[in-house]
């Protein structure tokens, strides 16, 4: 009987131990145990919240596009990397994060203060690609190879190459004949994920091409036009930026600008350039390549030159933001040569004078060729130009250079000019 007892007491002590333990907590452990929990729902939710964010802009970016039958291409939407989305799209993050999905959409901060290059002053093609419907073929182009189409990147309609070897050229009247001048310019803006995009310097779909290269190469951090190739300075690598790239042609020497730099020069090309292909070799179903306000245009004489002999300069490559008087810094290559040349003339003084094209309200247009002109003659003061020296006026619609039906003739028409008083 006592040896019963014994073993009950025992018994009875050894569970009474393990509740007491039980009940005993570790508050170090238990904070450990409970922020690990805190975290883990949290980053539960920002999982949720971002694939929720990104359905959402992927449904925005495709959501104007034609229904078609359903090939390649189509599946691959559902792929698009992060990177190569419009700004809008991208998951939402931290501030940080937000603020680095801006920086990629509107590229970086330049200074354009020695930028010297001076587009054309007859645009022989442009497209900004206004009016075009989102999925389709663009309508000033034709199709060389691949497989392109018009897409909205950044609220802005761009040029999209979804396969690789995707090409296309200007579709002109006559292709197959040379209808680049002697003097002519190339400008557009590029969107280069990996790689390089390429600019032929012939219709590679229409005309026979050179026995030589001829051809320019553009990489994140550089250019490439045999014998010439050069890099950023600083090592500088921009892909998945908006780059500017600017071509110049005179009487056989050539000279390419990636954004504020020029980094092709030669002085004597063994090619004759007679048309443009641009090609996106490397583009594909998960990482697009994307162009937009393309514009090739005539050179002309220079401008002291035209001053004296008309009495005033038309300049067609000061341009603005879409019906805003806000300086797209490309345009200081012209600002800049005018501004050199008051100083080297200081008895030079101009009228600075806005014109639009017909687009929009006559008296919408007016205000804004007044207020186009002002920003022109402030930038112009902040090159040390006297004020005094300067006036300023705008003309809105009412002195057309050229047709409004045509996009070329309504770039002729948005114009600033330098006249001399």
């Amino acid at each position: 009987m006592k040896a019963k007892l014994t073993l009950l007491f025992t018994t009875v002590f050894f569970l009474f131990s393990i509740c007491a333990n039980a009940q005993v907590i570790d508050p170090k452990e238990e904070a450990e145990k409970e922020g690990t929990k805190r975290v883990n729902q949290k980053i539960d939710k920002g999982i949720d919240k971002g694939f929720d964010k990104l359905e959402e802009g992927i449904g925005r970016l495709f959501g104007k596009k034609k229904k078609k039958e359903k090939n390649e291409d189509e599946e691959a939407t559902q792929e698009i990397p992060e990177e190569n989305l419009p700004a809008e799209t991208v998951p939402a993050g931290n501030a940080d994060e937000e603020q680095s999905a801006t920086n990629i959409a509107k590229g970086p901060e330049l200074n354009w203060a020695k930028y010297d290059f001076v587009p054309g002053d007859k645009i022989i093609f442009e497209d900004n690609l206004a009016g075009e419907e989102n999925g389709e073929f663009p309508s000033r182009w034709d199709l060389h190879d691949g497989n392109i189409e018009v897409a909205e990147f950044g609220g802005e309609n761009v040029i999209m190459f979804r396969k690789y070897g995707s090409a296309i050229i200007p579709y002109l009247k006559n292709p197959e004949a040379d209808y680049l001048p002697e003097i002519f310019t190339v400008e557009l803006d590029a969107w280069i994920p990996h790689d390089a995009l390429t600019i032929y310097f012939w219709d590679r779909k229409n005309q026979n091409s050179p026995s030589v290269t001829a051809y320019l190469d553009v990489w994140g951090n550089g250019m490439d036009l045999k014998p010439a190739s050069s890099e950023l300075p600083g090592g500088e690598k921009l892909n998945n930026n908006w780059i500017h790239i600017a071509i110049a042609y005179t009487k056989g020497k050539m000279k390419a600008y990636f954004n504020e730099t020029r980094l092709i020069n030669i002085p004597h090309l063994n090619f004759d350039p007679t048309g443009i292909t641009i090609r996106a070799l490397h583009s594909s179903i998960k990482s697009h390549f994307y162009i937009k306000n393309i514009r090739i245009a005539e050179g002309g004489v220079k401008y002291y030159d035209r001053m004296m002999q008309d009495g005033k300069i038309i300049a067609n490559g000061i341009r603005f933001d879409v019906n805003k008087a806000t300086l797209k810094p490309e345009s200081m290559g012209i600002i800049n040569e005018i501004a050199d040349l008051m100083k080297e003339n200081p008895d030079i003084k101009f009228s600075v004078e806005g014109h639009t094209d017909s687009d929009g309200d006559d008296t919408s247009n007016q205000t804004l060729s007044e207020q186009r002109a002002a920003t022109v003659v402030n930038t112009l003061t902040k090159l040390r130009i006297d004020a005094g020296r300067l006036t300023s006026k705008g003309w809105g619609e009412s002195k057309p250079l050229d047709t409004n039906d045509t996009p070329e003739g309504k770039a002729n028409n948005r114009r600033v000019e330098f006249v001399k008083i």
